[in-house]
């Protein structure tokens, strides 16, 4: 009876042929005019749903023709670009005007603007202060990417726990109880921090700066993390401190050199004392920005290593 009915509906069977293969006692005291009504009605609806199929895949095939025609068209585009770039770079070996008055000018006047020994951390934090701005917003960026994809939260956790605050301790590998794990943490990582606070201290007189010293900092978070366990970390570093340390030292990095551009391009002294050469105190902006910038490594290095691990920072998901 389902089927003939289906291939009815289907337009396999007229409706006079329907009507006989119903059996009467299934349909005892309804007239035929009635039954007639209500197959049509059901044929209907199913043609309607039927045509709003198909509109949808019609659709979705024109959405998907649109994203490829797009992603070709990108990749064309780019690829044009750079093509186009790399044509107008000079020749290998043969000295290019511009690029040499460039360097003649980190090397000569560098430490005389930018008052700092280190004419690398001088030219990355102060002539192309911008570039490494950009830099910290990528790696932020990268971190908020890794949040939304790995973060374990009401949604995408097992249904049936009381807590969905709470991670349990046998979903990951405790490395915390490991006797010489604790103790290597407990004689490395003071040592680990310390080392990368002073990387950062030290960026505009030596080798170092804010990405290398927020590098060895964050393994410093990670190792103490491995060692004492998370809810150790959870105690001090959570969700909410790194947001606001982030959203301060990017902040802070953005009005800084927003406002010695500003100074500078409108011919204005920034009144920002340059230090001794030589000293930790000395180079102008570069040892703030170093700081802010070393910040935002470790905590998104520390945030990497939490959300592959656990799938939260700081110990609480939403």
């Amino acid at each position: 009876m389902n089927s003939r009915f289906r291939q009815w509906l289907d337009g396999g069977l007229d409706e006079a042929e329907m009507i006989r293969i119903m059996d009467a006692s299934e349909l005892p005291d309804r007239p035929r005019e009635e039954i007639r009504q209500e197959a049509r009605q059901k044929k209907e609806e199913f043609l309607k749903q039927e045509e709003i199929q198909k509109e949808i895949l019609a659709s979705r095939e024109r959405t998907r023709w649109f994203y490829i025609f797009v992603a070709v068209l990108s990749c064309v585009c780019l690829i044009g670009v750079l093509l186009g770039l790399v044509a107008h770079l000079p020749r290998f070996g043969v000295e290019n005007p511009l690029t040499m008055e460039v360097v003649t000018r980190y090397v000569e006047e560098g430490l005389e603007e930018t008052g700092a020994v280190n004419i690398v951390s001088g030219m990355i934090l102060d002539y192309r202060a911008f570039d490494t701005l950009g830099e910290s917003n990528v790696l932020f960026t990268a971190l908020v990417c890794v949040l939304i994809l790995l973060r374990a939260d009401r949604k995408n956790m097992q249904a049936g726990r009381e807590d969905y605050y709470k991670i349990r301790s046998d979903q990951y590998y405790d490395l915390s109880h490991d006797a010489i794990m604790r103790f290597a943490g407990m004689v490395l990582m003071p040592c680990i921090v310390l080392y990368g606070m002073y990387v950062i201290l030290n960026g505009q007189n030596g080798p170092g700066g804010g990405f290398s010293g927020g590098a060895v900092m964050g393994a410093g978070l990670i190792l103490s993390a491995a060692a004492f366990g998370f809810d150790t970390v959870d105690r001090i570093f959570t969700l909410r401190l790194s947001n606001i340390i982030t959203f301060v030292s990017l902040s802070f990095y953005s009005l800084a050199k927003g406002y010695v551009f500003f100074m500078g391009a409108n011919g204005y002294d920034n009144h920002i004392p340059k230090g001794t050469p030589g000293a930790i105190l000395s180079g102008g902006m570069i040892l703030p920005l170093d700081i802010a910038v070393g910040i935002v490594v470790a905590c998104t290095m520390f945030g990497f290593y939490s959300l592959f691990r656990r799938g939260c920072i700081g110990g609480k998901t939403e």
